[in-house]
């Protein structure tokens, strides 16, 4: 693994714990995790199981008895770990967003493509697909539950950067982490819109704002944020603080035609998607609702182990009845608690894992594969360039209008 800290914290849980709860077809072995500080490295190693440490990355790749590099890093490092780990021979998770770049994300998408026809496989974490309620409104909207999907409502609302005295880290970094909300959240929120309804996002019409333009370059760090000294000196803010951003989805049957042609005379659902790190009150609030000529589903991850539901054929009159998704018949649960003992944010991670690994025991493309990461990617960029363009309407794989 390259990175230790938040994510590092969340995949060394999910590597320890997959095997001890499903039945896998390969053995995790934490083998060894690299990092720059030394001391810091060591430290994470003992707090999280690894057997040894490296302080260059490269040296993970060199090594014979590691098979896998799970990249936990920010996103400027992303494309030069995965090609160089991809050509050396080894498997890959990668954290999202994919990239900095769709330039980027291209050619990392390109190398995997031809590390799969030898038999090394990757894949991007976007981890909330694993999440039991989500996976099972998937499940739902390919058995036709909901009929033709018409509405998309996706919402990521957090609130840790709402203290203009949050100290300045790399997430507020464009040159390291790419974007602010809308790569860090608001791409979780487009995977999971585009996965679940099966359908890609073909053009946008954005905003993006930053609110606080400079942050202390010191403080006292809590979690993701913090509070920096107020007499202390401050860095530029070079990311976006929030994002808004309509959309139109393409056409169930007309899946793959030119984004935007029009030319079958169908249209998909459009869309709206909001992520903000300054919705006050608001931690984790990652909603996804749809509407569809039979019913809607509502989530919010703020309740992670329900699910609302509406049937217009069995429930004409009433509104959305909720579903406690804790059933062994559920996505994934049947492998933990009995019924009505939820699980958290960290099983979304576990459910990653053995996902993974029993996709390479079967030498099979894990999903979402760095393809399907590439279309997120495109969707953020045709965000932001339309943002920077009056908002103009923005074709995801088309020049703006």
């Amino acid at each position: 693994m390259v990175g230790y800290a938040f994510m590092g914290a969340a995949h060394s849980h999910a590597w320890r714990t997959a095997p001890r709860f499903f039945d896998l077809p390969l053995a995790p072995e934490l083998t060894a995790v690299a990092g720059r500080n030394e001391e810091a490295v060591w430290a994470a190693a003992g707090k999280y199981g690894w057997a040894s440490v490296e302080t260059d990355w490269r040296r993970l790749i060199e090594r014979d008895d590691i098979d896998l590099i799970d990249i936990c890093t920010p996103g400027n490092t992303h494309a030069e770990i995965a090609i160089a780990a991809l050509e050396a021979g080894k498997h890959v998770l990668c954290e999202k967003p994919l990239a900095n770049s769709v330039e980027e994300a291209e050619k990392m998408t390109q190398v995997a493509r031809a590390a799969a026809e030898r038999g090394v496989f990757s894949m991007c974490g976007f981890s909330y697909r694993r999440t039991p309620a989500l996976a099972l409104a998937k499940r739902m909207v390919d058995d036709g539950r909901l009929g033709e999907i018409r509405h998309v409502r996706a919402q990521y609302l957090q609130d840790w950067l709402s203290d203009a005295d949050a100290p300045l880290t790399w997430r507020l970094d464009k040159s390291k982490s790419g974007s602010g909300s809308l790569g860090d959240i608001g791409a979780h929120s487009i995977d999971a819109a585009q996965w679940i309804t099966g359908l890609n996002i073909t053009g946008v019409s954005a905003l993006l704002e930053t609110f606080v333009k400079e942050r202390p370059v010191g403080g006292d760090f809590v979690g993701l944020g913090g509070h920096g000294g107020g007499e202390g000196p401050r860095g530029p803010v070079t990311v976006d603080d929030a994002a808004l951003f309509t959309a139109r989805f393409e056409a169930k049957h007309d899946a793959g035609a030119d984004a935007g042609s029009g030319a079958s005379g169908a249209t998909g659902p459009i869309g709206i998607f909001e992520a903000t790190r300054f919705a006050m009150g608001r931690k984790n609030a990652m909603r996804l609702e749809l509407n569809g000529t039979k019913g809607s589903i509502s989530f919010d991850f703020e309740d992670m182990n329900s699910l609302q539901f509406y049937d217009s054929a069995l429930e004409p009159d009433s509104g959305f009845r909720k579903i406690m998704v804790t059933e062994p018949s559920h996505p994934y649960t049947g492998n933990w608690w009995p019924t009505g003992h939820g699980l958290g944010y960290e099983h979304g991670f576990t459910h990653q894992v053995v996902d993974l690994v029993t996709a390479i025991g079967a030498r099979e493309q894990p999903t979402p594969s760095f393809a399907d990461a590439l279309q997120v990617q495109k969707v953020l960029a045709a965000v932001e360039a339309s943002a920077e363009n009056a908002s103009r309407w923005q074709y995801v794989n088309k020049e703006a209008l």
